[in-house]
């Protein structure tokens, strides 16, 4: 799915992490200097990337636990892990853009940043699928594969910034245009459906002020947040029998779901409402001070874009069906070993050596 939304820093990137801020991952042409070792640049506010470090383990434990939501503590999880961990960083990248325009070399830098890696990873992902579940092998631009739509979407979302900001009413219209673009048959190219559902997430992020981030650091918010979150997972659990799990993944119109317009616009509106509050909640309770992971939070897009591979695994026929996965402490193992593999695909050597497929140097495709 991108440094620091805090009132300190606005940097104007976003994707759910990347090496610099998560915003301009393209090599050469970034907005803030780097340290040595691949270090958050000095300065930073460190409370997002706090949040995306932490978020990236929700995504990579979500990932996991796909293929095992049979198993109740499972599919509670992944429904309360879907609730809000794409729109948290959605929003974020929001934040990040407050600054952007469309000039040439901004230009040229989300290309680097969003569509040279969606067409790289679109390639590798079809590879893996054709290597190791045996399908036939189809690269097809159109129809993103897998966590790949994350980086159409934001070069979409991008490239709308100035629009958005031109608007009278952004937010009011990004969630009209959510709210109605699932009342048409749009199929999966380009994954549409999540650029427009998800597109309001994007515009809170641009009109949200820096006194709300603030806000939401207090003593009192932490509580207030912890509070909502328990009580959102309690909810997920409890209801994970009765609740369609593809309501959470922002892909499918309310016909494709079989239900009614009026049903279906009340209950997006009802998780864009819910996403926000867990985004605020989840904030409130990210520590806002240094930690030993904020770097990784600076580069979470190197773990989003490569975790794939071994979670996608417990996606594909007869690799998930140990009875032992069925179990308690089998959830929890798979949950922590996506921790783990996406920490590790954070690091400084493994960006080294990746760092060609993440953040591509496009440099010498671009004139001055």
């Amino acid at each position: 799915m991108t440094q620091t939304p805090e009132a300190s820093v606005v940097t104007e990137a976003a994707v759910p992490g990347s090496a610099e801020a998560a915003a301009s991952p393209a090599r050469g042409a970034r907005d803030e200097p780097r340290t040595q070792g691949g270090a958050a640049p000095r300065g930073r506010d460190p409370h997002l990337d706090n949040a995306k470090f932490l978020a990236i383990l929700l995504v990579a434990g979500g990932h996991g636990l796909s293929g095992l939501r049979d198993v109740p503590l499972a599919a509670g999880l992944w429904n309360f892990i879907y609730l809000f961990h794409m729109p948290l960083f959605v929003m974020v990248s929001g934040y990040l853009s407050k600054r952007f325009t469309l000039t040439d070399d901004k230009s040229m830098r989300l290309v680097g940043s969003t569509l040279a890696p969606y067409l790289i990873f679109q390639c590798l992902y079809s590879l893996f699928a054709w290597g190791v579940d045996g399908r036939r092998f189809q690269f097809d631009v159109l129809d993103p594969y897998y966590l790949t739509w994350f980086l159409l979407a934001l070069f979409v979302w991008r490239l709308l910034t100035p629009v958005w900001r031109r608007l009278r009413y952004p937010l009011a219209t990004a969630v009209l245009v959510s709210l109605l673009g699932y009342m048409t048959d749009i199929g999966s190219t380009l994954d549409l459906y999540r650029i427009l559902g998800l597109a309001a997430f994007y515009v809170l992020g641009l009109t949200l002020s820096p006194e709300v981030i603030q806000i939401v650091r207090r003593p009192w918010a932490r509580v207030t947040g912890a509070v909502l979150l328990a009580a959102a997972f309690a909810g997920a659990y409890l209801t994970q029998d009765h609740m369609n799990a593809r309501w959470l993944n922002w892909d499918s119109s309310n016909a494709d779901l079989g239900v009614d317009e009026v049903t279906g616009t009340l209950m997006r509106a009802g998780l864009l409402l819910t996403g926000t509050v867990l985004i605020l909640a989840f904030l409130a309770v990210v520590p806002s001070r240094r930690t030993w992971y904020s770097d990784l939070g600076a580069a979470t897009l190197y773990g989003y874009l490569l975790h794939g591979f071994v979670t996608r695994l417990f996606t594909f026929e007869g690799w998930n069906e140990l009875a032992w996965f069925d179990t308690i402490p089998g959830v929890l193992a798979v949950v922590l070993a996506c921790f783990a593999l996406v920490t590790v695909l954070s690091t400084p050597p493994v960006r080294r050596v990746t760092r060609w497929a993440v953040e591509p140097d496009l440099r010498h495709l671009f004139g001055r």
